[in-house]
């Protein structure tokens, strides 16, 4: 069992996944996910806590992305956290983190 970079997610997506063919003849779907937690604050108020999250995916769990997954859709996802840095055309530096999804699960009814 690898658990030394294990990511487990369960949210909606906030858009349609983006689904880039690359001259590789790979397939890489991009999207973001919410998560939320809800808890009660000092004062015994409800809060709801809302997480982005950066998801790339490749190849055949890509292609099941691009068929049936949709914003809004509730998924469950598993994958690795991965980092890394470009520079933008000012020519700063930025940083970015994304899990990468190598298996998903589609919850919920039929819509």
């Amino acid at each position: 069992m690898n658990l030394r970079n294990k990511v487990q997610l369960i949210g909606n997506l906030g858009n349609d996944p983006e689904i880039i063919n690359l001259e590789s003849g790979k397939k890489l779907a991009k999207f973001s996910i919410a998560t939320n937690e809800t808890y009660k604050n000092a004062q015994g108020e409800k809060v709801t806590d809302t997480q982005w999250h950066n998801v790339v995916a490749w190849n055949k769990t890509a292609d099941i992305i691009e068929q049936y997954v949709t914003k809004g859709k509730e998924i469950a996802i598993e994958g690795k956290l991965t980092s890394r840095s470009y520079e933008d055309a000012d020519g700063v530096k930025r940083y970015v983190t994304e899990v990468v999804c190598n298996e998903l699960l589609m919850l919920g009814g039929k819509a």
